[in-house]
């Protein structure tokens, strides 16, 4: 029997035939919850995802003294600051949020005033050395023991001008340089060779425009932006969460059948964990889209594929999931940078996979998994909630399954057991 801990995985016992409505992007959420506080006006956004991560951005702005109130379910509405934070000195928790984490040290620094951050302790394992390197290289004072969270910053503004950024180990220190940028003191020229992650920048980008503010970028590596004009305020519908659907479109894959994710566009979404459906589809699978909802389907009969996986890297744990189930090798390449996440992910799916039974080689940067027939295991998440999620998808066709520390799905999707329990009980 599972512990209180400790969550089994029900089998589907027949092919899925279901829909789900999928709780918000938790990378849009963040983003435009920041440049609706930077902004002039009043920003209403809907469908915003109620996660661990988003409420801590929340509280965290909250601190620092902008307008941010929840008007009803998962909906907000942020009266804008029309620059930085409106107190001159807060203590704010990131919690174990990297967007929050990156996104607020770099638009606080924009500002003026002395400030604590703080951070849980998986945080503080992930990088944060290469953005306060950056910001201190801009002008701002900032006091660290240990090189991460605990830290002080004393802030008259950044600087702007040329810029240099290494965006190897995370796109979101670029992300967060970028939307800090309108309230430089001179216009900003970024230089940042972003070579993983790559759509979450062009995310960043895009929402920037839609609160008014243009991001030029003459060449792959170079961004310029402007301090002269600041983000107007803007309504913003925020998609379903497109790592959180990949676990709903593998379980089509692993169980068969079909699975709808509601409102999920496949083409024109802001979100580069869509292209995880492509390599489904690659695989065998079959992707219709409706109503700007799209189906996942299949009959069985996977192939393995071989995959660049560094833009949509989130979605790698899904993959190796669905992997065991193919008739050849698969195998995920580009994801080094996956070993600084919430956990070292090559490790962390590498272990439960073999615990599974599951043949699994890993270098670095890859990891390859080849066919097998999965036995029941209890799977350490290492506390990180995208190997709890992904694990669940072999639930539903290996008996015995069990997800240890379960609730970490709270950190961007409290009721993801509930939606996939309800996905199987569809039919």
């Amino acid at each position: 029997m599972a512990g209180t801990q400790q969550k089994e995985i029900a089998t589907a016992g027949r092919p899925l035939s279901a829909s789900v409505v999928i709780p918000g992007s938790k990378s849009i959420s963040n983003r435009v919850l920041l440049l609706a506080a930077l902004a002039e006006g009043v920003s209403t956004l809907t469908n915003l995802q109620i996660s661990d991560d988003t409420l801590v951005f929340v509280r965290a702005l909250q601190a620092l003294g902008f307008g941010v109130e929840e008007t009803g379910d998962a909906v907000c509405t942020v009266t804008g600051a029309g620059g930085g934070a409106p107190n001159a000195s807060a203590s704010v928790w990131c919690g174990s949020a990297g967007t929050a984490a990156r996104f607020l040290l770099a638009s606080v620094a924009a500002g003026e005033g002395d400030y604590h951050f703080d951070s849980t302790a998986q945080m503080k394992r992930r990088p944060m050395h290469t953005l306060i390197s950056a910001l201190q290289a801009q002008g701002v004072g900032i006091t660290t023991p240990t090189g991460t969270f605990p830290l002080d910053m004393a802030t008259r503004g950044l600087a702007g001008g040329p810029a240099v950024m290494d965006a190897r180990e995370s796109s979101q220190f670029t992300s967060a340089f970028l939307m800090a940028a309108p309230l430089c003191l001179a216009p900003l020229e970024l230089e940042a060779d972003v070579r993983v992650s790559r759509p979450y920048i062009d995310m960043t980008t895009r929402l920037m425009e839609q609160f008014g503010v243009a991001v030029e970028r003459p060449r792959h590596d170079l961004f310029l932006v402007g301090n002269g004009r600041g983000y107007s305020a803007n309504d913003v519908a925020i998609e379903p969460d497109a790592s959180t659907a990949s676990y709903f479109a593998a379980a089509a894959a692993v169980a068969g059948g079909r699975v709808t994710v509601e409102h999920l566009p496949l083409v024109g979404s802001l979100q580069g964990d869509t292209q995880f459906l492509r390599v489904l589809e690659e695989m065998g699978c079959r992707l219709t889209q409706a109503g700007g909802s799209t189906t996942v389907e299949s009959q069985g009969g996977l192939r393995g594929v071989t995959v660049d996986m560094g833009d949509f890297s989130d979605t790698m744990m899904t993959l190796a999931c669905v992997a065991p189930f193919a008739d050849s090798p698969t195998t995920i390449t580009n994801i080094a940078h996956v070993r600084v996440k919430e956990s070292d992910r090559v490790h962390s799916v590498a272990a439960g996979l073999e615990s599974m039974g599951v043949r699994v080689e890993e270098t670095e940067s890859t990891i390859t998994v080849y066919p097998a027939k999965p036995r029941g295991a209890t799977i350490d998440t290492f506390g990180d909630h995208r190997i709890a999620m992904a694990f669940s998808v072999m639930g539903l066709v290996t008996p015995g399954v069990v997800i240890d520390d379960y609730r970490c799905v709270e950190k961007t999707c409290p009721e993801f057991f509930e939606l996939f329990e309800d996905m199987v009980a569809q039919g």
